[in-house]
Protein backbone atom coordinates (compact mmCIF):
# COMPACT_ATOMS: atom_id res chain seq x y z
CA UNK A 1 0.00 0.00 0.00
CA UNK A 2 0.89 3.49 -0.34
CA UNK A 3 1.37 4.34 3.26
CA UNK A 4 3.49 1.90 3.67
CA UNK A 5 5.78 3.58 0.64
CA UNK A 6 4.90 7.19 2.54
CA UNK A 7 6.15 6.06 5.83
CA UNK A 8 9.53 4.51 3.96
CA UNK A 9 9.95 7.39 2.12
CA UNK A 10 9.99 9.75 5.69
CA UNK A 11 11.92 7.43 7.21
CA UNK A 12 14.66 8.60 4.11
CA UNK A 13 15.53 11.26 6.35
CA UNK A 14 16.62 9.36 9.90
CA UNK A 15 17.95 6.27 8.33
CA UNK A 16 21.33 5.40 9.32
CA UNK A 17 22.80 5.57 5.56
CA UNK A 18 25.55 4.63 4.35
CA UNK A 19 28.22 7.46 4.69
CA UNK A 20 28.57 9.59 2.16
CA UNK A 21 32.94 12.94 3.13
CA UNK A 22 32.32 16.32 3.04
CA UNK A 23 35.60 18.32 2.72
CA UNK A 24 35.38 21.71 4.99
CA UNK A 25 34.47 24.64 3.41
CA UNK A 26 38.23 26.07 1.71
CA UNK A 27 38.49 29.95 1.60
CA UNK A 28 36.30 31.80 -0.21
CA UNK A 29 38.54 32.17 -3.39
CA UNK A 30 39.44 28.69 -3.58
CA UNK A 31 35.83 28.05 -3.32
CA UNK A 32 35.23 29.81 -6.73
CA UNK A 33 36.30 28.34 -10.03
CA UNK A 34 36.92 24.86 -8.47
CA UNK A 35 37.61 21.87 -10.63
CA UNK A 36 34.52 20.05 -10.16
CA UNK A 37 35.10 17.08 -12.88
CA UNK A 38 36.64 14.82 -10.31
CA UNK A 39 34.13 15.16 -7.62
CA UNK A 40 31.90 12.21 -6.27
CA UNK A 41 29.06 11.35 -9.22
CA UNK A 42 31.03 12.96 -12.30
CA UNK A 43 31.64 9.09 -13.90
CA UNK A 44 31.93 7.15 -16.79
CA UNK A 45 29.70 7.23 -19.17
CA UNK A 46 28.63 11.07 -18.92
CA UNK A 47 31.54 12.38 -16.91
CA UNK A 48 30.92 15.52 -15.51
CA UNK A 49 27.12 16.69 -16.44
CA UNK A 50 25.66 19.94 -15.99
CA UNK A 51 23.77 20.58 -19.43
CA UNK A 52 21.57 23.43 -16.81
CA UNK A 53 24.93 25.46 -15.68
CA UNK A 54 23.72 25.05 -11.87
CA UNK A 55 27.88 25.24 -11.06
CA UNK A 56 29.28 26.57 -14.45
CA UNK A 57 31.14 29.66 -11.87
CA UNK A 58 32.88 26.61 -10.05
CA UNK A 59 31.78 27.18 -6.82
CA UNK A 60 32.65 24.32 -4.68
CA UNK A 61 30.00 25.27 -1.74
CA UNK A 62 26.98 25.26 -3.67
CA UNK A 63 28.17 22.12 -5.54
CA UNK A 64 28.22 20.28 -2.07
CA UNK A 65 24.83 21.89 -1.29
CA UNK A 66 23.60 20.25 -4.00
CA UNK A 67 25.63 17.21 -4.17
CA UNK A 68 23.83 16.81 -0.83
CA UNK A 69 20.16 17.45 -2.11
CA UNK A 70 20.87 14.72 -4.79
CA UNK A 71 22.14 12.16 -2.13
CA UNK A 72 19.18 13.07 0.33
CA UNK A 73 16.24 12.64 -2.53
CA UNK A 74 18.25 9.34 -3.88
CA UNK A 75 17.81 7.43 -0.53
CA UNK A 76 14.52 8.68 -0.14
CA UNK A 77 13.44 7.35 -3.81
CA UNK A 78 15.40 4.06 -2.94
CA UNK A 79 12.70 3.81 -0.15
CA UNK A 80 9.71 5.00 -2.07
CA UNK A 81 10.53 2.25 -4.72
CA UNK A 82 10.44 -0.60 -2.33
CA UNK A 83 7.66 0.74 -0.32
CA UNK A 84 5.91 0.76 -3.24
CA UNK A 85 6.60 -2.76 -4.43
CA UNK A 86 6.31 -3.95 -1.20
CA UNK A 87 2.49 -3.06 -0.92
CA UNK A 88 1.68 -3.63 -4.50
CA UNK A 89 2.71 -6.76 -3.20
CA UNK A 90 -0.24 -6.79 -1.10
CA UNK A 91 1.55 -6.66 2.14
CA UNK A 92 0.10 -4.38 4.86
CA UNK A 93 0.41 -2.70 8.42
CA UNK A 94 -2.01 -4.82 10.60
CA UNK A 95 -5.40 -3.21 10.49
CA UNK A 96 -4.77 -1.42 7.07
CA UNK A 97 -5.92 -4.70 5.08
CA UNK A 98 -8.40 -2.21 3.16
CA UNK A 99 -5.94 0.60 2.20
CA UNK A 100 -5.33 0.36 -1.50
CA UNK A 101 -1.85 0.68 -2.83
CA UNK A 102 -0.68 3.51 -4.79
CA UNK A 103 -1.90 6.97 -5.26
CA UNK A 104 -5.56 5.60 -4.11
CA UNK A 105 -4.47 5.43 -0.63
CA UNK A 106 -3.85 9.01 -0.17
CA UNK A 107 -7.36 9.26 -0.69
CA UNK A 108 -7.61 6.33 2.19
CA UNK A 109 -5.82 7.66 5.20
CA UNK A 110 -7.27 9.53 8.14
CA UNK A 111 -6.30 12.70 8.99
CA UNK A 112 -4.41 11.10 12.29
CA UNK A 113 -1.68 9.05 10.00
CA UNK A 114 -1.34 12.59 8.04
CA UNK A 115 -0.61 14.78 11.33
CA UNK A 116 1.57 12.08 12.84
CA UNK A 117 3.48 11.96 9.14
CA UNK A 118 4.22 15.86 9.12
CA UNK A 119 4.92 15.24 13.22
CA UNK A 120 7.68 12.68 12.23
CA UNK A 121 9.11 14.66 9.37
CA UNK A 122 9.78 17.54 11.04
CA UNK A 123 11.28 15.94 14.23
CA UNK A 124 13.70 13.92 11.60
CA UNK A 125 14.62 16.78 9.68
CA UNK A 126 15.50 18.72 12.65
CA UNK A 127 17.70 15.70 14.31
CA UNK A 128 18.91 14.49 10.89
CA UNK A 129 19.85 17.72 8.84
CA UNK A 130 22.83 17.68 7.06
CA UNK A 131 25.32 16.74 10.21
CA UNK A 132 28.11 18.62 9.82
CA UNK A 133 26.32 21.53 10.51
CA UNK A 134 23.82 20.01 13.06
CA UNK A 135 21.20 22.34 14.09
CA UNK A 136 21.79 24.12 17.51
CA UNK A 137 25.28 22.58 17.67
CA UNK A 138 23.69 19.39 18.81
CA UNK A 139 26.06 17.36 17.04
CA UNK A 140 29.32 18.97 17.88
CA UNK A 141 31.80 18.16 20.56
CA UNK A 142 33.98 20.25 22.97
CA UNK A 143 35.80 21.91 20.23
CA UNK A 144 32.64 22.82 18.26
CA UNK A 145 33.54 20.32 15.64
CA UNK A 146 31.43 17.77 13.76
CA UNK A 147 32.24 13.94 13.77
CA UNK A 148 30.94 13.92 10.28
CA UNK A 149 33.32 13.32 7.13
CA UNK A 150 30.92 15.07 4.96
CA UNK A 151 27.15 15.77 4.26
CA UNK A 152 25.10 13.17 4.98
CA UNK A 153 26.88 11.47 7.42
CA UNK A 154 24.36 10.42 9.88
CA UNK A 155 26.19 7.57 11.83
CA UNK A 156 26.25 10.04 14.76
CA UNK A 157 28.88 7.43 16.52
CA UNK A 158 26.66 4.78 15.76
CA UNK A 159 26.01 1.80 12.79
CA UNK A 160 29.20 2.83 10.78
CA UNK A 161 29.74 -1.33 9.56
CA UNK A 162 33.43 -1.06 9.47
CA UNK A 163 33.47 2.16 7.31
CA UNK A 164 36.24 3.80 9.48
CA UNK A 165 38.74 0.95 8.79
CA UNK A 166 37.79 1.28 4.51
CA UNK A 167 40.67 2.81 2.78
CA UNK A 168 39.92 5.96 0.43
CA UNK A 169 39.22 4.80 -2.33
CA UNK A 170 36.84 1.98 -1.04
CA UNK A 171 35.01 4.84 0.63
CA UNK A 172 34.72 6.45 -2.83
CA UNK A 173 33.78 3.68 -4.59
CA UNK A 174 30.67 3.15 -1.98
CA UNK A 175 29.63 6.54 -1.90
CA UNK A 176 29.71 6.53 -5.17
CA UNK A 177 27.56 3.26 -5.75
CA UNK A 178 24.91 5.02 -3.44
CA UNK A 179 24.34 8.14 -5.53
CA UNK A 180 24.30 6.15 -8.93
CA UNK A 181 21.85 3.47 -7.07
CA UNK A 182 19.67 7.17 -5.50
CA UNK A 183 19.81 8.63 -9.31
CA UNK A 184 18.34 5.13 -10.48
CA UNK A 185 15.79 5.08 -7.83
CA UNK A 186 14.62 8.66 -8.33
CA UNK A 187 13.95 7.71 -12.47
CA UNK A 188 12.46 4.30 -11.17
CA UNK A 189 9.92 6.02 -8.42
CA UNK A 190 9.08 8.63 -11.10
CA UNK A 191 8.33 5.41 -13.71
CA UNK A 192 6.30 3.93 -11.12
CA UNK A 193 4.22 7.27 -10.40
CA UNK A 194 3.96 8.10 -14.14
CA UNK A 195 2.27 4.66 -15.16
CA UNK A 196 0.03 4.23 -12.58
CA UNK A 197 -1.57 7.46 -13.82
CA UNK A 198 -1.20 6.09 -17.38
CA UNK A 199 -2.98 2.73 -16.02
CA UNK A 200 -0.38 0.51 -17.65
CA UNK A 201 1.95 -0.47 -14.97
CA UNK A 202 1.76 -3.88 -16.51
CA UNK A 203 3.99 -2.59 -19.41
CA UNK A 204 6.69 -2.05 -16.65
CA UNK A 205 5.89 -5.65 -15.18
CA UNK A 206 3.42 -4.73 -12.80
CA UNK A 207 0.02 -6.41 -12.40
CA UNK A 208 -2.30 -7.58 -9.85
Amino acid sequence: MMKLAILAALAGSAAAFAPSSIVKTPSRDMALNADLSKELGAQAPLGFFDPLGCVADGNKENFDRLRWVELKHGRIAMLAVTGYLVTFAGVRFPGCEDVPSGFAALDNLPGMVWAQMIATWAMMEAANQDQYKAPWGMNQNSLGESPAEFMGDFRNGALDFGWDKFSDATKLRKRAIELNNGRAAQMGILAIMVHEKLGNLDAIGLAH
